[in-house]
C-alpha cells in the first residue's frame, strides 16, 4: 500500500497541536500520575487533520473514528504506525472489513455474542492470510496480552439504561459477554468495559457532581474481574470532551476526545476525506 502525499496546512497544524496538548494537560492535573490514554476523535475530520497531529512533535497515535468505511478509507491514506479504535456502534456487517484492518488497536463497542464471534472469526482469517511479525500499531506489551496479533475489545456497557443506547445490560449480561470473549474468541483480547452514558449525567459531572454511569461502569468492572477471576485490571472506557476530566478523575483509562481537540465538526454530506 502505497501511501497518499498529503499537504499539512502549518497553521491548522499548529493549532491542532496546541489543543491536543491542553487536553493532556487537563487529564494530568487530574490524573495523579496515573497513565490515562487518549484517543484522539476524527470521525468526519480530514485524514490530513490526523497526519498533522501524527508527524508533530506530540506524534500522537490513538485515533478514533466511529464509522467502519471511513476508519478503513483513512487506514489505507494514513501510516501503518497510527493506531485505529472503532467507537461507533458496531453492526454485524462492520466486523469483516474492521478486522482486516492491520493497525486496528480496539473495538469499543462490542455488546452482543454473535458480534464478538464475527470479529474472532475474521480476525483470525485475516491473521492466517498474513505471515510475518504482526503490523505495527497492533495491541502492545502494555495490554496485558499474550499475543500480540489480537484483537483488543472493550464491552460496551449501557450503564444509563436508555433505548437509544446501545450496550449490554448491567449485571449477568456482562459478565456474561466478558466471558465468552475470554473462553472462545482466541482472537480478541478483552482490554475492559466502555460505556458512553447519558448527556445529563455528563453535564451533572462538569458542575461537579460524580457520574453515575462512570460509577455503575467502575462496579461493573469490579464484578466481571470477580466473576470470572481476572487478575489483571481490566480498563474502563469513559469520558468524552464534556467530561473526560470527571471520568480520570472516577478512575478512567481512556478517554475518547474530538471536538476539544478538532473543533465542531461538519455534517455528514459535508466531510471530505482530504483536503
Amino acid at each position: 500500500m502505497s501511501e497518499v502525499v498529503m499537504k499539512v496546512d502549518p497553521a491548522r497544524a499548529k493549532a491542532l497541536v496546541s489543543q491536543l496538548k491542553s487536553v493532556k494537560e487537563r487529564i494530568a492535573a487530574v490524573a495523579n500520575g496515573r497513565p490515562v490514554r487518549l484517543v484522539a476523535v476524527s470521525k468526519l475530520k480530514p485524514a490530513n487533520d490526523i497526519l498533522a497531529l501524527h508527524q508533530s512533535e506530540e506524534a500522537h497515535t490513538h485515533f478514533g473514528e466511529n464509522y467502519a468505511q471511513e476508519l478503513a478509507q483513512k487506514a489505507e491514506l494514513l501510516p501503518r504506525s497510527i493506531q485505529w479504535h472503532f467507537i461507533g456502534g458496531l453492526q454485524s456487517g462492520h466486523c469483516k472489513s474492521l478486522a482486516k484492518v492491520p493497525n486496528l488497536w480496539c473495538v469499543s463497542s462490542i455488546d452482543s455474542l454473535k458480534k464478538a464471534q464475527l470479529l474472532n472469526k475474521h480476525r483470525g482469517e485475516f491473521l492466517a492470510s498474513t505471515s510475518g511479525p504482526a503490523a505495527p500499531g497492533s495491541p502492545d506489551s502494555n495490554t496485558g496480552s499474550q499475543n500480540a496479533a489480537k484483537l483488543n475489545v472493550h464491552v460496551q456497557v449501557n450503564t444509563s439504561g436508555e433505548e437509544s443506547k446501545s450496550g449490554c445490560s448491567p449485571g449477568a449480561d456482562t459478565v456474561a459477554l466478558c466471558r465468552a470473549i475470554e473462553t472462545e474468541c482466541p482472537n480478541l483480547h478483552l482490554l475492559g468495559l466502555m460505556t458512553i452514558g447519558a448527556i445529563a449525567r455528563s453535564v451533572a459531572t462538569r458542575e461537579g457532581a460524580e457520574n453515575e454511569d462512570f460509577a455503575l461502569l467502575r462496579q461493573q468492572r469490579d464484578l466481571v474481574m470477580r466473576e470470572l477471576g481476572i487478575d489483571r485490571e481490566l480498563e474502563l472506557s469513559m469520558g468524552m470532551s464534556g467530561d473526560f476530566e470527571g471520568a480520570v478523575a472516577m478512575g478512567s483509562s481512556e478517554v475518547r476526545v474530538g471536538s476539544t481537540i478538532f473543533g465542531q465538526r461538519p455534517a455528514k454530506a459535508d466531510a471530505k476525506l482530504t483536503v
